[in-house]
């Protein structure tokens, strides 16, 4: 019976205070916010580079995948051109099968790269923590990656989930994701770089 009177007590405040959902950081309030974040909504393009590329591009983990499946081949240059470094330089063209897997994904049909193509997106699994001190909160939330399409799933893993730690404010009209910089706390797009990977 206390309980109840006590939650007709702090509803009625809220109404005499015109207190709204968002004035009330809920780890379902945090879900929400994260899930509207542009920051979080933006797919992970990956740019994927044909013609002549330097040894750390063609050595780099991203291109090892795609030549392992036989999607891209390079041949070695005897010399890189001015400005391109370090040594040696591949000439990098996609195969007959890789260039089936990346025509349908090139809007606008070239045939020379490099082509900046979306291969995933992120997914929400569930805000983990929240930590309030005053107007400013820490949310800890865990995601991993969707592959968008045959190129996303070569290159990033579903299982593999992530965890991020990110910024909230709360304002006049309640708690709001942090978005700009900000002294003590990460923003989202921070949270997202520095985000540790869980085991699968």
């Amino acid at each position: 019976m206390r309980k109840v009177s006590i939650g007709l007590l702090a509803a009625a405040m809220c109404l005499w205070l015109s207190c709204s959902p968002r004035d009330f950081l809920t780890r379902r309030l945090a879900t929400d916010l994260i899930l509207q974040s542009e920051v979080f909504k933006l797919p992970q393009t990956y740019w994927l580079a044909t013609g002549v590329v330097s040894n750390k591009e063609f050595n780099s983990p991203e291109s090892r995948v795609l030549q392992k499946r036989g999607w891209v081949a390079g041949t070695q240059l005897k010399q890189c051109p001015p400005g391109l470094a370090p040594p040696p330089c591949w000439d990098v063209e996609l195969s007959p099968m890789g260039a089936d897997v990346v025509r349908p994904l090139i809007a606008d049909g070239t045939e020379h790269g490099p082509f900046a193509i979306p291969v995933a997106q992120r997914t929400l699994d569930g805000v983990t923590g929240i930590s309030k001190a005053g107007n400013f909160a820490d949310v800890e939330f865990t995601w991993h990656w969707v592959p968008a399409n045959q190129l996303g799933a070569a290159l990033y893993d579903g299982g593999v989930r992530y965890r991020s730690t990110v910024a909230f404010r709360k304002y006049d009209d309640g708690w709001r994701v942090v978005n700009g910089d900000t002294r003590t706390n990460q923003t989202m797009e921070d949270a997202l770089h520095n985000a540790d990977t869980l085991s699968p």
